[in-house]
C-alpha cells in the first residue's frame, strides 16, 4: 500500500544518485573491507556548507593512507550499519560463528593464530579511522530484534586542538539466539587520536583497541526432523534438543552473559606511530590570513604495536554431551570441565623511511622499512617463543589530476619461524572520464606459513602436522565502474597451491596440487519507474572440482524497491530484499576448535532469504525496521515461521527476525 501512495504523489521526481557506491571488496584485493568515500547529497560532506550550529564536517583516514574520505550516510543498504555482512553464513544468529559464501583465502604473512569464525564482530587496527572535525561530533546508535537482540553504539570524535584529534568507539552486541546455548556477546572498544605539530614536522598516531567476543556453542541440532514435526513443543526453539549443552539451557536475559558452554576470544592492541618531516616550511595568504604549512621531502617513521589474543573454549557441564566428545574428538574420559586455551603476545618494532618526490603531493612516495616482531605462544604444556625479521617497500602515486593511482608493494621476511613468507601487491587505477568511469586492474600474491594452530602443538584437539608446506595465493583482478549504466564489474582469478584445511572435526590436510578458482561480479542498480529501483549484486563462482573447497557457485543478493524524498525532510528507501545462493556441500563446523571444516556428506538446498525493510532518515535522525526470513513461513502442522534455511549441516538460520535499528548524529 505504502508503493501505491508514493506513486500517487503528483510531485514525485525522478532523483538522480549521487556517486555510485564502489563496489565493496568480497575477497577480492586484500581481503578487507573498507568504506568508499561518498560525495553525493547522501554524504555528511553536505554540498551547502554554512557552518552553522548544527553542521559539521567530519573527514577520516586510515593509518597508512594520508587520503581524507567522507561519511557514507546513505540509508538504501542495512548491512552498512551491522557487522554481519549479506555474503557470510552465520552458522545461528547474529554474533555466533560466521563463514563466507564467497572464496576468500587468508593471505596475510607471518604468525596467524587461525581463529577467525568470529572476525567480523572485532575491531581491528587497519579499520580505526583517524577523523578532523570541524565541531565535535557524535553518533548514537540502538537497534533492538527478536529473542532480546541488542546492538548499542556510540562513536563520538572532536578536535582538541586544529592539529589533534581523538575518536572513540564503543560497541556491544548480544543476543539469546534462537536456539539452545547459542547466546553471544560481543564488546568492542577502540580509542585512538593523531597529532601534529604547530610547525607541522611531526606526527603522532594512537590506537588502544579491545575486543571480547563470546559465542555459546551448541554443536548443531540433533535431527532436522525437529523443526517442522508435530510436537508443538518444538515451536519453541529452546526445546530443540542439540549435540552440546543438553542439560543447560541458555537464558534469555539480556543482562546474563555467563558463557557455559562455548568459545571466547579476547584481543587488545595498542599502537603507537610517530613520525618526523624534513623539507622546508611554505605559506598561503588568503583574505589577511596566513596559512602556515610543511611541504615534507624526507619522513622517519617509528611504530611500536603490542598485542595479545587469548582464545578459549569452555563447557562447564560436559557430562550430557559424552557421545559427542568421544564420537568426534575421541574424549572418553570427560573431566569436570572442558577447557582448552592458548594465548599469543607479540610486540612489534618498525622503523621506516619515506621519501616524497612532489613535495606538493603527500600522495605519491616511496616507503622502505623493517620490523621486529617477538612473538610468545602459550598453550597447555607449550611455551613457544620466537622471533622474525620483515623488510617492506612501497611506491604510490595518486596523480595530482586524480586520473591516475598507483601501488606496488612488498614485504619479506628474511629471517625467523617464518623465513621465506612474501607478500607482494600492485594495482593501477585509471580515471576513464567523468562521463565514463574507471577501470582498476591488480595482482596479489602471498607466500605464508599455515595457521598456527594448524602445524604447531597446541591444547586443543586438533591433529596438527608440522610438515605442512607454506600456502601460495595468487589473485589476478579487476573492477571496471560505468558511469552511464550505473554498474560495477568484478573479476578475480585465484591460483593457489598447498592449500591447508580442515578435512574433519580434528584432522589437518593440505591439498598439494595446484588449482585455479574464477569469480565474477555485477553490481548494478536499474530505474524501474520513477523512484522505484532495483539494486542487484551477482556472483558467479567457478569451485573446481578437484579441489577440497565448497562454495555455492552462484550468489545474489537483490532490493527492489522505493527510494526518495516524498517530503522535505524525509529520506524514505522501503521495499523487499532478497538473498539467494546455489546448492553446495557448505563446510561443517567443529564447535570446540572454532573451525570449519570440509565435507562432502550432506548438501545445503535452502529457500531464497526473503526481508521486507522500511528504512528512513529525518535530518540527523535514521531508522531501520526490518522483517526478515519470510521465506520460513509453513502450513505444516499449524502455520508458522519454522521451515529453516541451514547454513551448514545441523546449523539451522533463525525464523522470522523482527529488527529496529535508530541511529542519531549530532553536534555537541
Amino acid at each position: 500500500m505504502l508503493f501505491l501512495l508514493l506513486m500517487l504523489q503528483e510531485d514525485l521526481q525522478a532523483q538522480m544518485p549521487g556517486m555510485m557506491r564502489r563496489m565493496q571488496n568480497m575477497g577480492g584485493s586484500g581481503g578487507g573491507m573498507r568504506p568508499a568515500s561518498s560525495g553525493g547529497s547522501d554524504s555528511l560532506s553536505f554540498e551547502k556548507r554554512n557552518f552553522a550550529a548544527d553542521s559539521v564536517n567530519v573527514q577520516y583516514k586510515y593509518l597508512d593512507t594520508a587520503k581524507y574520505l567522507t561519511f557514507d550516510s546513505s540509508i538504501s543498504d542495512f548491512y552498512k550499519r551491522v557487522p554481519l555482512k549479506p555474503w557470510l553464513a552465520n552458522i545461528g544468529y547474529n554474533g555466533n560463528p560466521t563463514r563466507s559464501l564467497l572464496f576468500n583465502p587468508m593471505r596475510g604473512i607471518g604468525w596467524d593464530g587461525g581463529f577467525h569464525a568470529l572476525d567480523p564482530f572485532a575491531f581491528t587496527v587497519q579499520e580505526s579511522r583517524f577523523m578532523n572535525t570541524t565541531k565535535a561530533y557524535t553518533e548514537l546508535g540502538y537497534l533492538v530484534g527478536s529473542k532480546a537482540e541488542q546492538q548499542i553504539s556510540v562513536l563520538h570524535t572532536q578536535n582538541i586542538s586544529p592539529d589533534w584529534n581523538a575518536v572513540a568507539q564503543y560497541r556491544l552486541i548480544t543476543a539469546p539466539g534462537t536456539f539452545n546455548s547459542q547466546n553471544s556477546s560481543h564488546n568492542n572498544i577502540r580509542i585512538n587520536s593523531d597529532y601534529t605539530s604547530k610547525n607541522r614536522r611531526y606526527h603522532a598516531y594512537v590506537i588502544i583497541l579491545s575486543n571480547t567476543l563470546q559465542s555459546a556453542e551448541n554443536g548443531g541440532i540433533r535431527d532436522p526432523a525437529f523443526l517442522v514435526n508435530e510436537n508443538p513443543a518444538y515451536n519453541d526453539r529452546f526445546n530443540v534438543p542439540t549435540n552440546l549443552a543438553p542439560s543447560i539451557y541458555s537464558s534469555r536475559n539480556f543482562f546474563k552473559v555467563n558463557l557455559l558452554t562455548g568459545n571466547r576470544y579476547t584481543n587488545m592492541n595498542l599502537l603507537y606511530r610517530h613520525q618526523f618531516d624534513f623539507g622546508k616550511k611554505d605559506s598561503t595568504v588568503t583574505d589577511s590570513t596566513v596559512i602556515r604549512y610543511y611541504l615534507p621531502r624526507l619522513r622517519l617513521e617509528h611504530t611500536i604495536e603490542s598485542s595479545s589474543n587469548n582464545y578459549e573454549y569452555l563447557d562447564v557441564q560436559p557430562i550430557g554431551a559424552s557421545t559427542f566428545y568421544s564420537t568426534h574428538y575421541g574424549i572418553t574420559q570427560l573431566p569436570d570441565t572442558v577447557r582448552f586455551s592458548m594465548k599469543n603476545t607479540a610486540l612489534k618494532n618498525d622503523f621506516s623511511i619515506i621519501q616524497f618526490p612532489d613535495a606538493n603531493n603527500l600522495l605519491q612516495f616511496f616507503k622502505a622499512g623493517i620490523s621486529l616482531l617477538q612473538y610468545r605462544n602459550v598453550s597447555g604444556v607449550y611455551n613457544d617463543p620466537f622471533t622474525n625479521i620483515l623488510l617492506h617497500g612501497e611506491y604510490r602515486n595518486l596523480t595530482r589530476n586524480k586520473k591516475w593511482d598507483m601501488l606496488l608493494y612488498g614485504e619479506f621476511i628474511t629471517a625467523g619461524r617464518d623465513i621465506g613468507n612474501y607478500a607482494v601487491k600492485a594495482h593501477l587505477q585509471r580515471s576513464l572520464g567523468s562521463n565514463v568511469g574507471n577501470l582498476q586492474i591488480g595482482f596479489e600474491n602471498a607466500n605464508r606459513t599455515p595457521s598456527y594452530i594448524y602445524k604447531n602443538p597446541t591444547a586443543f584437539p586438533l591433529k596438527y602436522n608440522t610438515t605442512l608446506a607454506d600456502e601460495n595465493i595468487a589473485n589476478l583482478y579487476g573492477v571496471l565502474y560505468l558511469k552511464k549504466i550505473n554498474a560495477f564489474l568484478q573479476f578475480n582469478y585465484f591460483l593457489i597451491s598447498n592449500y591447508t584445511y580442515l578435512k574433519n572435526f580434528t584432522d589437518v590436510d593440505q591439498y598439494n596440487t595446484v588449482f585455479q578458482l574464477l569469480r565474477g561480479g555485477l553490481t548494478k542498480e536499474i530505474r524501474l519507474y520513477r523512484n522505484f529501483k532495483w539494486s542487484t549484486e551477482v556472483f558467479i563462482q567457478s569451485i573446481p572440482s578437484n579441489a577440497p573447497i565448497h562454495l555455492p557457485s552462484f550468489f545474489t543478493r537483490n532490493r527492489i524497491g522505493y527510494e526518495g524524498n516524498p517530503f522535505r525532510n524525509l529520506i524514505l528507501a522501503t521495499g523487499i530484499e532478497v538473498r539467494y545462493h546455489t546448492a553446495y556441500y557448505a563446510d561443517g563446523y567443529s564447535p570446540l576448535n572454532g573451525q570449519f571444516f570440509y565435507q562432502s556428506a550432506e548438501r545445503i538446498n535452502n529457500r531464497p532469504d526473503i526481508h521486507i525493510y522500511n528504512n528512513f532518515r529525518i535530518r540527523s535522525f535514521t531508522g531501520f525496521v526490518r522483517l526478515e526470513n519470510l521465506n520460513t513461513a509453513s502450513s505444516q502442522y499449524g502455520f508458522g515461521f519454522k521451515q529453516n534455511n541451514f547454513a551448514a549441516p545441523l546449523y539451522p538460520t533463525p525464523g522470522l527476525v523482527f529488527r529496529l535499528g535508530v541511529f542519531w548524529n549530532f553536534v555537541n
